[in-house]
């Protein structure tokens, strides 16, 4: 009987850790975070990063990132918020970035991610699934790794 009951077991988490989205429960005060985040000011100087290049940029990149940061609450206070919905969110966030992704310096890409991070953060979402090493990169450097 137990050996049933191992194989039950051992076939619901390999299930569970299959192609399929896992639910997030969303933490109790992530609408105050939420605003906070959305209410800051971006692109400054602050710890390593000397501020944002071209200062007219600043206001179209807060956008973007702040349009990202209303995804991700849309999702954090939806029914069903899971990792792939987030997953995708990053994907159409990091695109909004397309028409000005060569006017971005390094360090401006570097904050960039840092914000997607942060809200990330936010709702305990672990990974970008390399999007944003591919964002920051080019290309994802754990798919290099896994090669060899």
């Amino acid at each position: 009987m137990t050996k049933y009951i191992k194989i039950l077991v051992l076939s619901l988490t390999l299930s569970a850790c299959g192609p399929n989205a896992t639910e997030m429960k969303t933490p109790k005060n992530v609408n105050e975070e939420f605003e906070e985040f959305i209410a800051k000011k971006k692109f400054v100087a602050e710890n390593y990063y000397p501020g944002i290049a071209d200062e007219k940029m600043r206001p179209i990149f807060t956008e973007k990132i702040n349009s990202v940061a209303f995804d991700f609450k849309s999702i954090a206070e939806s029914e069903n918020p899971t990792d792939k919905k987030y997953q995708e969110k990053i994907k159409i966030g990091l695109s909004r970035f397309a028409d000005i992704y060569m006017e971005l310096y390094t360090e401006d890409r570097e904050r960039v991610c840092s914000y997607f991070e942060e809200l990330m953060d936010i709702v305990g979402l672990e990974s970008s699934s390399g999007q944003l090493n591919k964002f920051m990169y080019g290309f994802d450097p754990n798919e290099m790794t896994n090669k060899n």
